[in-house]
């Protein structure tokens, strides 16, 4: 079951304008998660908030947010002052221009979000935007307010509907040139690239979401249904010493460690 969709509003291309719904491609709903309990009632912890200095409880209407502007020294905003910066959403996704997908780098995307229609009615004017930016191979850029902040979008056709991104804002991302200036331009042998390149071919297969599983969560479950059925504690599994990791006084040659790697491969 689908779940239900968290924003609705409008997407409009110049005169063309559809009702839409939107929803996170992604949750977090099935993670693990905890309370901290006492111990000795088994009732759960509730946390509040402390004066630093003197030590007492602050009650809610006390607290305020501030801004540090120096040691101990912090501009004080109310809510309602917060609040009157907030852009008012006008709840219509309008898409200003298009660029080449493949010219956003990565680093850029977000959080992405299902965009689909809201209405029977506006599905042909949906899927008019949807198969034209398909066609022309490029995607929508748009501005939203989401989140309580007026945040940049980017709209990609994706089978039958549109993948909205939110996109980071420009000081979120850092410059890889400050990182990687400093790695040496040597550029590998041919001998030690075509045996790297034969050992990459050798560990290729289809992607499978199964890869990214977690079996940290797994465990986890298997605990908790173990003690809800009563049973024993168990201790978890010492890790198995990886015999296999080169140790840091090895020097072995590259050449080597690719050939060792694929008669290895091969053996299996």
């Amino acid at each position: 079951m689908a779940p239900r969709s968290f924003w609705k509003g409008y997407l409009k291309l110049s005169l063309v304008t559809c009702p839409v719904s939107m929803m996170p491609a992604t949750t977090d709903a099935q993670k693990v998660r905890f309370h901290t309990l006492n111990r000795a009632t088994g009732n759960r912890v509730v946390s509040r908030y402390i004066d630093s200095e003197t030590g007492e409880p602050v009650e809610e209407d006390d607290e305020v947010k501030g801004y540090e502007r120096g040691e101990n020294d912090y501009v004080m905003l109310e809510d309602d002052e917060i609040d009157a910066v907030g852009l008012e959403s006008t709840r219509t996704i309008d898409i200003d221009m298009f660029v080449p997908q493949e010219s956003i780098e990565w680093i850029w995307y977000d959080t992405p979000h299902y965009l689909t229609t809201n209405d029977k009615v506006g599905e042909e004017a949906f899927a008019v935007i949807r198969e034209a930016m398909a066609q022309n191979g490029v995607v929508g850029i748009s501005r939203v307010v989401m989140y309580r902040r007026e945040r940049a979008v980017m709209l990609e056709p994706r089978g039958k509907g549109i993948i909205l991104w939110t996109l980071r804002y420009g000081d979120e991302v850092r410059a890889a040139e400050d990182y990687f200036k400093t790695i040496g331009s040597d550029k590998p042998e041919s001998r030690q690239l075509a045996l790297m390149k034969s050992f990459i071919d050798e560990r290729s297969k289809p992607w499978d979401p199964s890869i990214v599983d977690d079996p940290v969560q797994d465990r986890l479950l298997e605990i908790i249904a173990e003690k809800k059925k009563g049973k024993a504690k168990k201790k978890p599994k010492a890790k198995a010493k990886d015999d296999s990791e080169p140790k840091a006084t090895n020097v072995i040659s590259i050449m080597d460690a690719l050939k060792k790697s694929l008669e290895g491969k091969s053996s299996k």
